[in-house]
């Protein structure tokens, strides 16, 4: 008979396992460690135990959930009153016999008790907890189109579709065409610069990116003493690229500055970073794009990305008869962590 629990420190090699066995589609890192969830699950500053929910039969774990709260606005703290299922994962053999739709129960009344007001499932920059790194690829896309159980999955659960993310991908092994006639004379004024990634701009930032090491590229004014035009971040993708047969990389935070928006920039750059990568060696970079952000969905288009897969991301209220008076603030506040 299968019963849940919290987490205990002794379980990674057996969730490793169940991860590997359930996430075989093209959006999931293979674990090939548990170490890996060390670094992006257990290392948190703020993973609670009782927010990993292990399933088991006569001591056999058959799955598991994972849950967490969305930070406040400000990106400096949580709000305990979003809460998020970022993963489950059930063993093949183990499905279709409830033990899915316990654990994100189980999940949801670990949220609500510590003052959820409203429930998400599959995490979306930035209510993602927990998920980059692991799941989704460059960012967090909700759950994946490529895993055809997870939307019937929770619809089942009483969710609803809130917004979705369309993941876009160049192959490098091929001649790269961005070609616009801008480009000649904006080469002129900008130059890219490739550098070190600065300090991460929240504590949000820091807590979901954890040791992630990126490179930032910029396009800089020479006309204007080298300042700052555009930017974006890239991060080598790493066990991805076993996933997908190829060296990978992944293009974050794509800015322009406002007064010099629609003028060929930000396709400047993503060209300039796809022909570094295919330098490299890089066979593959992804970018996502928000499907409320238009614009940038006409940049990858308009870059020559293809789009690959859409990940979407649900939310519910909570059922009145779940409800409980909050018995904390909804915000916390970490310890200093020297950030």
């Amino acid at each position: 008979m299968t019963t849940f629990r919290r987490f205990r420190n002794t379980d990674p090699p057996a969730l490793a396992d169940v991860w590997n066995e359930a996430h075989t589609a093209r959006g999931a890192y293979p674990l090939r460690t548990p170490a890996l969830l060390e670094r992006w699950v257990l290392g948190k500053p703020y993973f609670d135990h009782d927010g990993l929910i292990v399933a088991e039969d006569d001591g056999r774990v058959q799955g598991y959930a994972l849950a967490g709260f969305a930070p406040t606005p400000e990106l400096d703290a949580l709000s305990f009153a979003d809460g998020v299922v970022c993963s489950v994962a059930v063993r093949p053999g183990d499905r279709r016999k409830g033990v899915g739709r316990g654990l994100v129960e189980q999940c949801e009344a670990y949220l609500v008790r510590k003052g959820a007001r409203t429930l998400r499932a599959g995490p979306v920059w930035p209510q993602c907890p927990f998920g980059f790194g692991l799941y989704g690829g460059t960012n967090c896309p909700g759950f994946l189109a490529s895993d055809p159980d997870a939307d019937p999955f929770f619809r089942s659960q009483g969710y609803a579709p809130a917004g979705q993310t369309f993941v876009f991908q160049k192959k490098l092994d091929q001649p790269l065409t961005a070609a616009d006639a801008r480009f000649g004379l904006l080469r002129r004024r900008y130059e890219t610069q490739i550098l070190r990634a600065a300090a991460v701009p929240s504590w949000w930032h820091e807590c979901v990116w954890g040791t992630l090491d990126p490179v930032e590229f910029r396009l800089v004014d020479k006309l204007a003493n080298n300042l700052p035009a555009a930017r974006a971040v890239v991060w080598e993708l790493e066990g991805y690229g076993w996933r997908w047969g190829f060296p990978s990389a992944g293009i974050l935070d794509i800015q322009v500055r406002d007064d010099l928006r629609r003028q060929g920039l930000a396709k400047l750059l993503i060209s300039q970073i796809l022909r570094f990568l295919q330098d490299q060696f890089f066979g593959i970079c992804e970018v996502q794009a928000p499907a409320d952000r238009p614009e940038l969905v006409a940049l990858c288009r308009a870059a020559g990305l293809d789009q690959v897969d859409v990940g979407t991301t649900y939310t519910k209220p909570v059922p009145e008869g779940m409800q409980v008076p909050l018995s904390r603030p909804t915000g916390w506040t970490p310890v200093s962590l020297g950030l």
